[in-house]
């Protein structure tokens, strides 16, 4: 993750949609981070599943874990943001608060 951090995203691999693969090497291990980019300019690099890669090819369980995880952390996020916009006050001004006085 640190190399993506430097180079971006094409230190990675892009496997579908939003959703991209970095290699660890942990010694005799090779594990796979997937990972999706968050914020307002996709500056967060948000880790959603990490496991032992022992094929070539990605398991479409995993991708599709990730991407179940990544739908889920959304909609929490617009869901909290719903329920600020909820208590905000109904004045957003020193005049409105004026008028009512």
């Amino acid at each position: 993750m640190k190399e993506v951090r430097r180079e971006g995203v094409r230190a990675a691999r892009h496997l579908q949609g939003e959703l991209f693969e970095v290699r660890a090497d942990g010694g005799r291990v090779i594990y796979r981070v997937l990972f999706a980019r968050e914020g307002e300019r996709g500056q967060v690099l948000l880790s959603l599943v990490a496991f032992k890669k022992k094929t070539q090819k990605t398991p479409p369980a995993q991708i599709e874990l990730a991407a179940r995880r990544l739908r889920d952390w959304r909609s929490r996020a617009r869901k909290d943001a719903a329920e600020a916009d909820g208590r905000r006050p109904q004045h957003n001004s020193l005049l409105d608060i004026s008028k009512k006085a």
